[in-house]
């Protein structure tokens, strides 16, 4: 693998810090919203103490909502419990410079409990799992993910204090691939890329999407693992840069009634030695493990749509029409459905479509592979590729509520066996407190069509 310019080794960390071209280190991970939390610590800190040990953060980090409440329901953290810690343990693989915070480098950590038993709730121990489910096979998953959102021309601080309301996008108009009004954002956008480069990661290009001031940024596909990483340090970073340029942007996967932010996620599996095993000589060029896994995401899609669509909001994005999914089908290059397959050759590959903005990675790519473990396992026969219009065929749906999602994922097996009781409960609680929030909410449209006319 390509290293980039801005990883370092934990020797190079420890020189910079002597050199005092590093004084902080940022010790994170990826919460149950998707979210990079953690600490700062000292440079001296790190290199006395916290590279060797590790640091503490209290486990209520994985029991909150969004809000960081603390909500009953969760067996790993309560009041009951005492909300005692749980043990950062450094990913030295991870370590990188963070460009747009001067002094700062940023490593990755892994939950352990105090007495280093992982925190199997943790969603990157959740995707590592499924990554040594797949080892035992003798496959290794490169995964790309395409993440979009919308860039607003007010701070975010800005927002807040107008509830999200009356905001300006950065764009009048649908900018899909369009290059002019995409320029006005450039500065921003030329800013997060750069950024990101140079915090070791490879940034392949940006371009203009259908709603007002909505963007993609694209990165080069790697390991999952990898590409999960990446993923939170670039959608946290990116909207540190947006503060810093008095600008928000939104990951939401459907902030209005035009078109939401998706999350496509491309995966494939190579063999140990790193040749491609999904084409073959069988039909559209697929190889039987191709044809059985497509299978086992699209046998496992409603079971483990809880992981691809983890909010109240996700599920405003499945609108027929709109380039998000409904069907449960696959197709070759055809973006009306749930799995469009595109690539040639060694790069054919399947893209699930499902996910939007809003996603934690490391859930949705350990879903996807759990799914396409479950086809291999049980050699599922692939059904027949949807040709045209998705979207009016008579195939399984998507479902349309979190609540569906919930109540499909709590009783699906599968998830049982290739994520364990305990995760299944604990994500499922998740849900049920969102749930419960939302149905307690009074919201804007129910003032508006209720308060004079009702």
């Amino acid at each position: 693998m390509h290293v980039r310019s801005g990883n370092l080794s934990l020797d190079e960390l420890l020189t910079a810090i002597d050199d005092r071209e590093i004084d902080t280190v940022i010790v994170a991970f990826t919460d149950m919203q998707g979210r990079l939390v953690g600490k700062r610590v000292s440079g001296r800190l790190f290199q006395d103490d916290v590279a060797a040990h590790g640091a503490e953060a209290c486990n209520y980090l994985l029991a909150v909502d969004v809000e960081m409440n603390t909500v009953d329901g969760y067996a790993i953290s309560s009041w009951e419990r005492g909300y005692g810690d749980m043990v950062l343990v450094p990913d030295m693989g991870t370590l990188r410079r963070i460009p747009w915070l001067p002094g700062s480098a940023l490593v990755l950590a892994d939950l352990t409990w105090l007495d280093g038993e992982p925190v199997r709730q943790s969603p990157r121990r959740i995707l590592a799992d499924q990554v040594e489910r797949l080892a035992g096979r003798g496959l290794v998953p490169y995964a790309g993910t395409e993440l979009e959102f919308m860039v607003f021309d007010d701070s975010y601080r800005d927002a807040w204090a107008k509830g999200y309301t009356g905001l300006t996008p950065a764009s009048d108009y649908n900018i899909d691939y369009a290059l002019l009004a995409s320029t006005r954002m450039e500065p921003l956008l030329r800013d997060i890329r750069l950024a990101m480069e140079g915090a070791g990661m490879y940034c392949e290009g940006v371009k203009g999407e259908c709603n007002l001031g909505q963007q993609e940024i694209a990165f080069r596909y790697d390991h999952a693992l990898a590409t999960c990483d990446n993923h939170s340090i670039y959608k946290n970073g990116a909207k540190e840069i947006a503060d810093r340029h008095g600008k928000s942007l939104t990951f939401m996967a459907k902030f209005n009634e035009r078109e939401g932010n998706s999350c496509h996620i491309h995966l494939s599996v190579r063999d140990a030695e790193g040749n491609a095993v999904m084409p073959g000589d069988g039909a559209h060029g697929f190889s039987p493990l191709m044809e059985h896994w497509i299978a086992g995401i699209l046998g496992t899609l409603r079971e483990f749509t809880l992981l691809y669509a983890p909010n109240i909001n996700s599920y405003k994005r499945f609108v027929d029409g709109s380039f998000a999914p409904t069907a449960v089908a696959w197709g070759m290059d055809n973006r009306t459905c749930a799995v469009r397959v595109v690539g040639h050759g060694k790069s054919m590959r399947p893209e699930l479509r499902v996910p939007g903005g809003d996603v934690n990675q490391y859930l949705a790519t350990a879903a996807m592979i759990a799914g396409g473990l479950h086809g291999i396992e049980r050699e599922l026969e692939l059904e027949p590729m949807l040709e045209g219009n998705a979207y009016s065929s008579s195939v399984a749906r998507v479902p349309t509520t979190l609540r569906e999602a919930a109540e499909l994922f709590g009783a699906s097996e599968v998830a049982r066996s290739a994520f364990g009781d305990d995760v299944v409960e604990h994500y499922l609680n998740n849900a049920r407190v969102e749930l419960a929030a939302y149905d307690a909410a009074v919201t804007d449209w129910e003032r508006i069509r209720g308060f004079e006319r009702l």
